[in-house]
């Protein structure tokens, strides 16, 4: 059964989900200048309230996710984005005067929020006073407007609240590197002993093989039978090594793009098969450079032995690859290919890719297609 989600997207989906959540959730106290500006009697009051409201909103959130992905990603916040962010949300607010009247400086808790978030801690202490004492100025300097005692507390308690969010942001950030630096210290053990099982293996095995070999040479013409006895185990011995080493390196070794295109064009030039292959690949995440890596040599396989193609085309973008040969074709999948495309099919529904197999649009040949699921489902046969 295809699932069309796993557990990894799934988290990522909802780790996605809880960051705008987290910055839109507080849009909710814009509620009282809001009110104020669709209570206005002219219209265009009214129209500028609340658009401004709406585009300052707006800019809240994309400007928090943007800062948020930078400190999850270990990337500075550069200060001239930031600062500019800040006076675009502050010129927003004032914009939107006309419509909200004194409530705009409700607009003021977010700026004072996004300031801790974006800026150096004096820096954004600083906005924060400035913010904090913005209402009793404007109450003392504009006649109707009253000193907003709630603001105050509001701006001080959303910039406490954003300085914790921040560490929080931060220690996750830290967390989640140390995780990486944990994965990779790992598979770097794990090389490092396969790696000496390798040398082990191998020198054992063939320090017997060169023993055994040294004394066939010598027994070969006094003692042809056990000679051949010898000769015999040398041949065990070989074999008992190659599959030493082949359950070793298999626990490890890994598939790339890159490298499975360099061998497809080794392997279709060896066949007779004219290769059109990309000269280049695009960067990929590892576990999509992983699948496309093992849909080529799949595909490629495909082709040499089955097709009796002239010509094989394989297509790399960063959301599908694609092989196809002008050979017989099939009308389903190749006879003796189908576990292949099983593998294949397994790992490319961890990603939630689709694997489309049959012929090409133009009716001869056989093709071989995989593709991220957000880019549109094929057949998955």
């Amino acid at each position: 059964m295809h699932l069309p989600w796993d557990r990894s997207y799934l988290a990522t989906r909802h780790w996605r989900f809880t960051g705008w959540l987290l910055a839109a959730v507080w849009l909710f106290f814009l509620n009282i200048p809001l009110l104020a500006a669709l209570h206005q009697p002219e219209v265009w009051r009214r129209v500028v309230g609340a658009g401004t409201l709406i585009a300052f909103g707006v800019c809240y959130v994309l400007v928090f996710q943007w800062a948020r992905a930078r400190r999850l990603q270990h990337r500075a916040i550069p200060l001239v984005p930031a600062w500019a962010a800040l006076t675009l949300l502050v010129g927003l607010g004032l914009a939107g005067i006309p419509g909200t009247g004194g409530d705009w400086l409700t607009t003021l808790v977010f700026v004072a929020a996004a300031a801790v978030f974006l800026l150096p801690g004096w820096q954004a202490l600083v906005v924060v006073a400035l913010a904090a004492l913005t209402p009793p100025v404007t109450a003392a300097l504009v006649p109707g407007w009253a000193a907003e005692g709630t603001v105050i507390f509001a701006v001080l308690l959303a910039s406490f609240a954003m300085f914790g969010v921040t560490r929080l942001t931060q220690r996750n950030a830290e967390l989640q590197g140390a995780q990486q630096e944990i994965r990779r210290l790992a598979v770097a053990e794990e090389r490092a002993r396969t790696a000496r099982d390798l040398h082990d293996i191998l020198g054992h095995s063939l320090t017997v093989v060169a023993v055994k070999a040294e004394l066939a040479g010598r027994l070969l013409e006094l003692d042809p039978a056990r000679a051949a006895t010898e000769v015999a185990d040398i041949e065990r011995l070989a074999r008992q090594a190659l599959a030493d080493v082949r359950g070793t390196v298999g626990a490890y070794r890994g598939v790339s793009l890159a490298t499975e295109l360099a061998g497809a064009r080794s392997a279709l030039a060896a066949a007779g098969i004219v290769a059109d292959l990309p000269e280049s690949v695009p960067s990929l995440p590892a576990e999509r450079d992983e699948l496309f890596g093992w849909t080529v040599r799949e595909g490629v396989t495909n082709v040499v032995r089955h097709s009796g193609a002239r010509g094989c085309e394989i297509r790399v973008d960063p959301a599908a690859v694609e092989i196809r040969d002008d050979g017989r074709g099939t009308d389903g999948e190749p006879e003796a290919a189908g576990h292949g495309l099983v593998g294949l099919r397994e790992r490319a529904r961890r990603l939630d890719a689709a694997v489309t197999v049959g012929r090409p649009p133009g009716g001869r040949g056989f093709l071989l297609r995989v593709s991220l699921a957000d880019t549109g489902r094929g057949s998955t046969g």
